[in-house]
C-alpha cells in the first residue's frame, strides 16, 4: 500500500498510502514542509500520509510509523491524510506520532510551522478542522513530481455520494472543483517542464464541474487542455464513474489519439443486489453496456476496474456475477479489494462474512484477472508499441500495460523518454520490448 517514500536518510522524509491523488499531494505537502524549514530540524522530519479506504490501509499507516520510530528516535512525524482525517484521536494517541494534520492542513505551510512549538498534551497534538466546511479545493501550480515521469493535476477533491462501503468523504469532504483555467495552466506548466504525460485525477473525478459557474463537465475540461496544450503527447485519467460520462468525452475518446486508451472503473461488483446494498448508481447491465460502446468509438480501449469481494450478504451466486462481469467487460487491469468494514458506515453494521471466505474470494477474482492480463500481453506480442520509460527502463504502454525495454550493454534510458519498440514476449508481469533503432528513443523536450 505504501506508494512512494524519500530516502531514510533525508532531512525531511514523504511516506506516502494510498491513491494518485495522494501521490499528487504529497509533493504540495513535501514544498509546505520545506516553506516552514522542516527540513532544517536537526534530527529531521518524515510526514506520513494515510489512506483510509480499507481497514488494512490505515494498519499498514500505524506499522510504518512505529518502525520510523524505531528506526529514527528523535525524527518528528506528522501524520496526516484521510485515515488521519477520519481517526485523529486514535493517531493522536499514538505515543510515536509528534503532529496530526487533516486533510486540508497538511497542504498549508503554517500547519508545519507549529510543530516544534506543539507537545504540552495530546489535543495540541491534533489540527484537524471539519473536513466537511471547506467549499472549495484550491489549484496547487507543482513544478514537477518527483521521481516520477507522469505528473498528476487533481482537478477535484471531496465526494457528494455515500456509498454505504466508504469512509472516504468524511475524510475528503464535499465535491468541489478546481476552476478550468487552474487547470489547464498546471497542465501547461507541467508539459514546459519536460512532462510528456499528465494523468487527471481526483476523489470522484467523473463529478467535476458541478459546483463550478456553468457547471463545465469533465468531458469539456479534457477537450479543453486537449486544445490549450497541444504539446501534450498524453493525457489520461484515472479511475472513473461510467454512469457519469459526459458526450462531449465520448467526443474525446472516439477522436482524440493523445487520450490514452485506458479507463479504470469504479465497479465494485457484478451483481445487482449486493450494487444496490453497495448504494452504487450503475447496474451490471450498463457496465457492460458501457465497455461495448466505448470498445466500438475505441478498438484499442482497455479496462481496469475495481471490485470488492465478500461484501456483507454476497452469496456465492452473487460472487460469480462478479467473477463473470470481469470477463464480459474484460477488465485487464484490475484491482481487487477484501471487504473491510470500516467503522460509521452503514456497510459495518450489515451481516458480515467469514474472513476466510473474503480472502478466498479475493484470490479468486485475483486469479481471473490475471488470466485476462495474461491473455493481453499475448495479444500484443509481435506489435509495434510505444512506451514512456518511467525508471529504470520500465514504464507503461498508452493503454497502461506494464513494460519494460531490453537495451544493448544494458544502458539506461533517461525516465520520461518515449520508446518505439516491438513487443517480443513477457515475464507474466511486465511486457518485453525491443527498440527497433537508436533513433526510436527520444526525449520530449
Amino acid at each position: 500500500m505504501e506508494k512512494s517514500a524519500l530516502s531514510i536518510d533525508s532531512k525531511l522524509k514523504v511516506v506516502t498510502f494510498g491513491c494518485r491523488l495522494n501521490t499528487y499531494e504529497s509533493q504540495i505537502m513535501k514544498r509546505e514542509a520545506e516553506k516552514a524549514d522542516l527540513h532544517e530540524l536537526e534530527d529531521g522530519a518524515v510526514l506520513v500520509n494515510t489512506c483510509a479506504v480499507t481497514g488494512e490501509a490505515v494498519r499498514q499507516a500505524r506499522q510504518a510509523i512505529r518502525r520510523i520510530r524505531r528506526e529514527r528516535p528523535d525524527v518528528k512525524i506528522i501524520v496526516t491524510g484521510c485515515a488521519a482525517q477520519t481517526e485523529a484521536v486514535s493517531f493522536g494517541g499514538m505515543d510515536e506520532v509528534d503532529l496530526v494534520l487533516g486533510n486540508e492542513e497538511k497542504l498549508n505551510a503554517n500547519s508545519y510551522r507549529a510543530l516544534p512549538e506543539f507537545g504540552v498534551n495530546d489535543f495540541e497534538k491534533i489540527r484537524v478542522n471539519d473536513i466537511m466546511d471547506i467549499r472549495e479545493t484550491a489549484s496547487h501550480l507543482v513544478d514537477y513530481v518527483e521521481g516520477r515521469a507522469r505528473a498528476f493535476v487533481q482537478v477535484q477533491n471531496g465526494c457528494d455520494h455515500r456509498c454505504t462501503f466508504c469512509i472516504i468523504p468524511f475524510g475528503r469532504g464535499n465535491s468541489r472543483s478546481v476552476p478550468m483555467g487552474a487547470v489547464v495552466d498546471q497542465v501547461k506548466h507541467l508539459v514546459q517542464n519536460g512532462y510528456g504525460e499528465v494523468v487527471i485525477t481526483g476523489v470522484d473525478t467523473t463529478s467535476y464541474g458541478a459546483d463550478l459557474p456553468g457547471r463545465p463537465s469533465l468531458g469539456e475540461l479534457v477537450q479543453s487542455i486537449l486544445k490549450m496544450v497541444p504539446d501534450l503527447k498524453r493525457l489520461r485519467l484515472s479511475s472513473i464513474d461510467s454512469i457519469e460520462i459526459d458526450e462531449p468525452l465520448f467526443e474525446v475518446i472516439a477522436s482524440e489519439t493523445r487520450f490514452m486508451p485506458h479507463l479504470h472503473l469504479s465497479q465494485q461488483s457484478g451483481d445487482d443486489m449486493i450494487l444496490k446494498r453497495m448504494k452504487r448508481r450503475h447496474t451490471r447491465q450498463h457496465s457492460i453496456e458501457f465497455c461495448n460502446s466505448v470498445r466500438k468509438l475505441r478498438p484499442d480501449m482497455v479496462f481496469g476496474a475495481d471490485l470488492i469481494a465478500g461484501f456483507p450478504t454476497e452469496s456465492d451466486a452473487m460472487f460469480e456475477k462478479s467473477l463473470t462481469i470481469v470477463e464480459e467487460c474484460n477488465f485487464t487491469h484490475l484491482h481487487v479489494f477484501p471487504f473491510s468494514a470500516r467503522p460509521g458506515t452503514p456497510a459495518a453494521r450489515m451481516p458480515q462474512l467469514e474472513k476466510a471466505l473474503i480472502k478466498q474470494r479475493a484470490a479468486r477474482l485475483r486469479k481471473k484477472g490475471d488470466e485476462l492480463f495474461q491473455s493481453h500481453m499475448e495479444q500484443l506480442i509481435g506489435q509495434q508499441v510505444e512506451i514512456l520509460v518511467e525508471r529504470g527502463n520500465r514504464g507503461h504502454l498508452a493503454d497502461f500495460t506494464p513494460a519494460f525495454v531490453n537495451t544493448k550493454n544494458n544502458v539506461d534510458i533517461v525516465p520520461g523518454t518515449f520508446v518505439k519498440a516491438l513487443a517480443t514476449g513477457h515475464n507474466k508481469k511486465a511486457l518485453r520490448l525491443e527498440p527497433q533503432a537508436l533513433n526510436a528513443i527520444s526525449k520530449v523536450a
